[in-house]
């Protein structure tokens, strides 16, 4: 009866949020309508693992997640450099919850290391099932990201997914809006099972969108049960008090994951906290920074227009003054890549803004951009696809947006960065140890 709601729940959807076929304004390609949602279920033992998937803890440590039907297994993880071969061995805790009917499996969460830097290692597990394996990020640059947000489980999830699995990377960023299953608490254990052959091999940091809230009176008032339950960052050792909103470097790069549905005013903990982060950055150890966040403070498409604009106007002028590289956001369907920006001016010393929540949702794409476009706005496109961030050195980085043209991957928009860390302006106007950069449009 349950999997007869999901697949009825799922037509509706894609029925009643059709929309209509579009060209594209540079080129002759027809986007498709969003394909219908993909349910996978669990075919092997109770006691094998699902869902698995890890995140960066530390400078040298992995969080393994996964999830089991049977509540015996043991929240272990064993480990090595060879297949089959483990003298690696870690415990780690397990949680559950409940949302109405639905019971959760055992949801199991391990660190492992030290581990070194650019190396595979084999694990598995709760001392029994498959083995899988995973490579660790770099030490030193370059680096690379994989960036999609707004993922949800659609074909063209689907499509994204076998995209970015298709080119090597080292860290996958996701800004928010993960499973879309807006209270049905089956669609978090299908969308485990849809990531898991990718996520289980890379580490994903993700931050919460505004599908991850899922707040109903007295069952779930402050939303977040799932997504706490089953996506746990290293939000302790960035100094945050919260899931919600944490950072972590990884060859030379500083990641902060902001949370557009946690309190942001100048008197909130995620305010306090982003200021002590931004002050702690060495721009002469880690010359990047890049920001992470669900709803866009720019955006020049109809779709929740202004939505981001009160946490802009609380946060923007912290990251300004940290010379903040890119910022990346996700909740309008679409792809869209601004100038260097500041006070919605353009600016040299501010970030770079994009747009990426083009990863495959069931709601469709954002269709309507304002026209005449913005002269902020350089890029602007309502196709699903991901983006590529390779951090070449210490002053320069390579951004490339790829579309989904049905089964192929096909780059539509790239361009160099120069990190601001570099630029004696910026570094001299700025209140902290910063740079500053250009972007070059033509390549």
């Amino acid at each position: 009866m349950e999997k007869l709601y999901l697949h009825v729940f799922s037509l509706l959807l894609v029925i009643c949020l059709f929309p209509q076929l579009i060209k594209s304004q540079d080129d002759d390609y027809v986007r498709q309508p969003p394909r219908g949602v993909i349910f996978t279920h669990h075919t092997s033992s109770d006691e094998d693992p699902q869902q698995v998937h890890i995140s960066l803890v530390g400078k040298d440590h992995m969080r393994v997640s996964w999830v089991t039907e049977s509540k015996h297994v043991k929240s272990i993880v064993e480990y090595g450099k060879e297949s089959g071969m483990y003298n690696g061995k870690a415990t780690g805790e397990h949680t559950s919850y409940k949302y109405f009917l639905y019971s959760s499996g055992k949801i199991h969460h391990v660190t492992i290391g030290p581990l070194e830097p650019a190396t595979t290692y084999f694990y598995r597990c709760g001392g029994s099932g498959p083995e899988f394996s995973f490579k660790t990020p770099p030490q030193k640059l370059p680096l690379e990201f994989a960036v999609a947000g707004d993922l949800g489980q659609t074909e063209w999830t689907n499509s994204t997914l076998q995209h970015i699995g298709s080119m090597d990377y080292d860290v996958l960023l996701l800004p928010g809006d993960l499973s879309y299953a807006d209270t049905q608490q089956p669609l978090w254990d299908s969308f485990g099972r849809i990531v898991e052959p990718y996520a289980s091999k890379r580490p994903w940091m993700v931050t919460e969108g505004n599908h991850e809230v899922e707040s109903i009176p007295i069952i779930n008032p402050t939303g977040f049960k799932a997504y706490n339950a089953r996506w746990p960052m290293p939000y302790q050792e960035s100094g945050s008090t919260s899931n919600l909103y944490y950072s972590f470097e990884v060859a030379g790069t500083h990641v902060i994951m902001l949370g557009s549905y946690a309190d942001f005013d100048a008197k909130s903990d995620q305010y306090k906290w982003l200021q002590a982060d931004l002050a702690k950055i060495d721009r002469k150890v880690t010359p990047w920074i890049v920001v992470l966040l669900h709803a866009p403070w720019y955006n020049t498409n109809s779709a929740h227009k202004g939505e981001g604009e009160s946490m802009r106007k609380a946060m923007e002028k912290l990251l300004y003054n940290a010379r903040v590289d890119v910022v990346f956001a996700g909740h309008v369907h679409a792809y869209e890549r601004f100038t260097r920006v500041y006070n919605n001016e353009a600016d040299p010393c501010g970030p770079v803004y994009m747009t990426i929540g083009d990863g495959g949702n069931r709601e469709g794409l954002a269709l309507k951009f304002e026209n005449p476009a913005s002269p902020l706005s350089l890029y602007r496109e309502p196709s699903f696809g991901h983006g590529r961030l390779r951090v070449l050195n210490e002053t320069h980085a390579f951004w490339g947006w790829h579309r989904n043209n049905e089964s192929n991957s096909v780059v539509k928009d790239q361009v160099w960065l120069e990190s601001l860390s570099s630029s004696k302006t910026c570094m001299k106007s700025g209140s902290q140890k910063v740079g500053s950069s250009s972007v070059n449009d033509e390549l």
